[in-house]
């Protein structure tokens, strides 16, 4: 069995430990890196990084392909969000400029060619998506670094398009046990895989360029601020790709990972309420150059609505400015519904190098 590298900021649970166990039994798999961040998710966690010699394993990538971080600079300092009534400005001036879920009308969204015969509602899902940023773990947020500073980050993805052709590409695979599905690297099918893939993974990128170019807009509208783009900067956690490590040529999948080569530029969030951080990499060669992609969760979704009232809510987010109507459908989203961001980065001090902390200040999602 593959030997399975471990960077972790807590024990195992059983069932992350047997799930990682069967990831690398499987076929093809000659390298699992486990992040800090890892947690359960169906068929392989999330937070793990895995090399194959000859075979796709998309959902070692996921659904959300693409799925990323983006940061840029704001021409501001964090004062310029004085109080609440600023505050509320900013976040009428979002929900305008930034839908959480859908476009009043479809845009024009060029797409590539796709292998996959997707449905017209996905497609016409994909177009009223675009520059939307979406529920779950998706925000946008203002976050002010040590020198008071302030940063925009956006996470979000490939929305309704991700989905769809992980979805198609996995019923022509090859079913290779427990409940994995794989794909030959140079076969037809693997081959338009990693086409869709990388159209959605364009997809991705482009919407967090088009939700942080209206959040811009939003923020000059009610703040009278810039951004400077050319502080711009994108990272993407779910993708495969093909690389060289040690001399070895590999497809190496992340789900929940981002790639952190030796000087790449990286983005990791923590929580609602807690520290996120851009670093650089290491390049550390049995992680196959890779990172958390965050803070990772605690608590699965539906024991943290059960665990976690309103009133937590609304005691963690103290300092920061959030739309407190919505507090009772944040509770999955609450800082105790993650892992300790700052024992995550210490378990990662091999994996990246941080370049700057940042706070929350602002934090908008999507319900």
């Amino acid at each position: 069995m593959t030997v399975v590298h471990r960077w972790l900021a807590e024990p195992l649970p059983k069932d992350v430990a047997q799930a990682l166990e069967r990831l690398a039994a499987a076929p093809g798999v000659v390298h699992v890196a486990v992040m800090p961040d890892v947690h359960l998710a169906e068929h392989v966690c999330v937070g793990t990084v895995v090399g194959t010699s000859d075979r796709l394993y998309p959902q070692a990538v996921g659904g959300d392909i693409g799925c990323g971080m983006a940061i840029v600079r704001i021409a501001a300092q964090r004062d310029v969000l004085a109080d609440e009534p600023t505050a509320a400005r900013v976040f009428a001036a979002l929900r305008e400029w930034v839908p959480a879920v859908r476009q009043r009308t479809p845009r024009d969204v060029p797409l590539p060619e796709l292998a996959a015969a997707l449905p017209e509602r996905v497609l016409r899902d994909v177009r009223i998506e675009f520059g939307t940023l979406g529920r779950g773990n998706h925000f946008l947020e203002l976050q002010a670094d040590e020198e008071e500073q302030l940063w925009l980050m956006v996470h979000s993805g490939s929305r309704a398009l991700g989905p769809a052709l992980r979805d198609f590409h996995l019923a022509r695979g090859e079913p290779v046990g427990k409940g994995l599905i794989a794909l030959g690297a140079d076969t037809a099918a693997g081959r338009d895989y990693l086409r869709d893939h990388d159209a959605a993974v364009a997809f991705a990128r482009s919407n967090r360029r088009a939700i942080a170019d209206a959040a811009a807009a939003a923020l000059h509208d009610a703040l009278g601020v810039t951004c400077d783009l050319s502080t711009w900067a994108d990272a993407v956690h779910n993708q495969v790709r093909h690389e060289v490590h040690d001399g070895v040529p590999l497809w190496v999948h992340r789900k929940g990972a981002s790639s952190a080569h030796a000087g790449e530029a990286g983005v990791i969030p923590g929580s609602m309420g807690s520290a996120s951080f851009h670093v650089e990499g290491r390049g550390c060669a049995m992680a196959l150059g890779s990172s958390s992609h965050g803070a990772g969760r605690r608590l699965p979704r539906g024991e943290a609505m059960r665990a976690i009232t309103s009133r937590d809510v609304e005691r963690s987010l103290a300092s920061v400015f959030f739309e407190r109507e919505l507090a009772g459908q944040l509770r999955d989203e609450a800082p105790a519904a993650y892992k300790d961001i700052g024992a995550v980065m210490r378990a990662q001090r091999d994996l990246v190098r941080i370049v700057r902390r940042l706070r929350p200040v602002l934090a908008y999602k999507g319900v």
